[in-house]
């Protein structure tokens, strides 16, 4: 039996987040000259579960990377074909003979592809987690649905997101025709404030075909609640952690829809509010549906 329910791999669980910017960007947009991303009809803001992702593998890959089975996948500047490359040789030194196949022949061999995806859920903790598309390497090996999915972030209230000129003391390059500049102009884009929530759910019938286990589960709600402590930086300003609320379903196919139970959360705030503490979250946990089971981490 898991030490707790929420981290049991063999239960479904519904979950809520809320994490909040003080005069920060939290995920810059490439195509709007790295401005907030916003939905354009609302101005809500948005951030991507992508980004989400990157601090929880950044979190596992700094506190628990050294481990069997807490490599990571995705790294900053990583090269994927390499770690496709590492499976197929674990392949080979267990069993020589493989290693005499034509190249074209461990390619296309899906046999050897199951056991590559295999190998890499094993050892890469965001594989079995979040999944991964692996079949564009010289060693493809499918693609792995991860049980953990989350949704985009969408901020609570609309926001404003501003761009700020700011200068640099110094020059990049002298320039031998014109009179020495002394500085240097450039921009900054950021939030005021903005508080968000996101959603994600956990499947166990695709736990049990990456490995997932329980250790696997503690670790997740670890870097979700101090993963933001590790991501500080100029340009993300204050972010933080607000909220966690988890629906645990006692059928692993569920007992609710989760629409249903995110529904009994309700966020509230003053006009133009530029803090946390001036919204207000309401749960409605009474007469909660049978087989459903509430725990609030954070908040």
């Amino acid at each position: 039996m898991a030490k707790n329910i929420y981290s049991d791999p063999a239960k479904r669980q519904d979950f809520m987040f809320l994490f909040d910017v003080t005069n920060g960007n939290p995920n810059g947009d490439p195509d709007a000259g790295n401005l907030p991303r916003v939905d354009p009809e609302t101005m809500h803001g948005m951030v991507t579960d992508v980004a989400i992702k990157r601090k929880i593998r950044d979190f596992i890959d700094i506190h628990y990377g050294t481990e069997p089975g807490y490599n990571i996948y995705v790294q900053q500047k990583g090269v994927l074909s390499e770690h496709h490359a590492r499976a197929q040789e674990a392949i080979e030194r267990e069993d020589p003979s493989v290693a005499n196949m034509p190249k074209d022949k461990k390619k296309s061999s899906a046999e050897l592809a199951d056991k590559r995806r295999d190998w890499m859920c094993r050892n890469f903790y965001d594989i079995r987690t979040f999944g991964a598309v692996l079949s564009v390497t010289d060693y493809p090996s499918g693609q792995v649905r991860g049980p953990l999915q989350l949704t985009f972030a969408r901020s609570i209230d609309p926001i404003v997101p501003l761009d700020i000129s700011i200068t640099r003391v110094a020059v990049t390059n002298k320039d031998e025709n014109r009179e020495q500049k002394v500085s240097e102009m450039g921009r900054k884009s950021l939030t005021p404030y903005a508080l968000f929530a996101a959603y994600g759910f956990f499947s166990p019938h695709f736990a049990q075909a990456t490995h997932f286990q329980e250790q696997d589960f503690e670790r997740f709600w670890e870097a979700l609640i101090y993963c933001w402590d590790g991501d500080h930086s100029a340009s993300r300003g204050m972010m933080s952690l607000r909220g966690l609320y988890i629906f645990t379903h006692e059928n692993s196919r569920g007992n609710a829809p989760s629409h249903e139970l995110f529904s009994r959360i309700q966020i509230e705030s003053s006009p133009h509010a530029r803090s946390f503490h001036e919204y207000s979250a309401t749960i409605h946990t009474a007469a909660l549906p049978e087989g459903i089971t509430f725990t609030k981490l954070i908040g």
